[in-house]
This record gives C-alpha cells, structure tokens and sequence, in this order.
C-alpha cells in the first residue's frame, strides 16, 4: 500500500474526473478482504455504500484490510487505511486522522454522499486501535 504522502503528491497534480480515477485505482490496490470477515461487526455505519474494516496485526504494527462494494467508496476508505496502515496501535488510536486527510479536502472533492462515511471509517479505525493497544 502506499503512504499517504505519495498519495497526496500524486492527487495534488490531478484534477476532477482523474483524482476520481487515482481512488479507484486505490480502491483496486486493496488486498483482498476475504468474505467471512464481511460481517455486522465489520461493517462500518452511515456509509452510503457498504464498507467493512478489518484489523489484523499486533500492538506493535496494526494492519487494516478493507473493502466497499462502491469503487469510489473502497478508494476513500484505502485513503482512509493508508494513513494508519502498519504503524503502532497505541499511534493510531491518538492520532489526527481527519488531520491526515486535511490536504485532499474531500467534502469539496466529492459529493457529500460519497464523504458522509469518513468520520465513521475513522472513528471505527480507532476504535479498532485503542481496543488493541489496551489489550
């Protein structure tokens, strides 16, 4: 996956219909989130399209695995994914996500229905985060 930086360098040089394409083509780098783990505790609420979050990993190095069955909305969330992907739990749980996603100013970029998810991806993130680093 890559880092949120890289991301951002590339999404700053494009403009409307192919900073649509760029979250589709992350939505597509995703790995593949097998089907059982697709279930209501995984789900993440008041997303427009489905969307579920998994974590795997340890304390040490959390790791995400996601999908949507939305493109633009399995781009957002692998945005959303590549801003805690593989750091300390304890990290993600403290840290400014919404901060994180600032620069690529979403709620102008895309319809409120494709951004009213957001807030709800990252708090479930977190809240996957705190759980595992108290554990």
């Amino acid at each position: 996956m890559r880092s949120l930086e890289d991301i951002l360098e590339e999404y700053e040089f494009l403009e409307g219909d192919e900073r649509y394409r760029l979250l589709i083509e992350l939505g597509r780098e995703l790995e593949d989130m097998p089907q059982p783990l697709k279930t209501d505790a995984t789900l993440v609420r008041g997303c427009s399209a489905q969307v579920w979050v998994y974590p795997t990993g340890e304390a040490d190095k959390l790791h995400f695995m996601a999908d949507s069955n939305a493109a633009i909305t399995k781009g957002i969330v692998a945005l959303v994914i590549s801003a805690v992907q593989d750091k300390p739990a304890a990290e993600v749980a403290e840290m400014d996500v919404t901060g994180a996603l600032a620069p690529f100013d979403l709620k102008n970029q895309l319809s409120s229905n494709r951004t009213q998810g957001v807030p709800n991806m990252i708090a479930l993130v977190k809240e996957h985060a705190a759980r595992i680093a108290q554990s």
